[in-house]
């Protein structure tokens, strides 16, 4: 088992920022494909963890995505079909603590709240950054900059 810490990785409004909508449909069935930047998979792959898809794409993510980015198949969190919190928590926080099976994790998505925060903390065993992102413009400088802060610290 290794030492590094798991990086959830979520793709709409992460990857796709919803800003990005309007853009050409080109030869993509989905319009959010205009918004993806390449580059995403460079400083992704740069980052001290592993990569984990954690994203309704589920393993459309290595077929669309991953090629596209220059990232290798990644692992794919796959969600059950009944997975409810009565909208406390995010329907993916429980799913992604049992599958981090007592790993560090940080986690990017554009959905998580304080909820799932205090959640995690209470509930898994090792660190874990819950990042937020603003869906209109997808993983930024500062969230990159900040997601690494943590990975690094978090290595020492």
């Amino acid at each position: 088992m290794t030492d590094r810490p798991l990086l959830f990785l979520d793709v709409d409004g992460t990857l796709l920022p919803f800003a990005s909508a309007a853009g050409p449909m080109g030869d993509d069935a989905n319009p959010l494909l205009a918004g993806l930047d390449a580059e995403h998979g460079r400083r992704l792959a740069a980052l001290p963890c592993d990569l984990v898809w954690a994203t309704t794409w589920m393993h459309d993510a290595n077929e669309v995505l991953a090629l596209r980015l220059g990232l290798p198949q990644l692992p794919v969190v796959d969600w059950p079909d009944d997975e409810d919190d009565d909208g406390r928590l995010h329907w993916k926080t429980r799913r992604l603590v049992k599958w981090a099976a007592g790993r560090r994790f940080a986690w990017v998505d554009d959905e998580i709240t304080d909820a799932d925060r205090t959640w995690v903390a209470a509930n898994h065993r090792a660190p874990a950054l819950l990042h937020r992102v603003d869906l209109r413009c997808g993983l930024t400088d500062a969230d990159y900059q900040a997601v690494a802060r943590w990975l690094n610290e978090e290595v020492r």
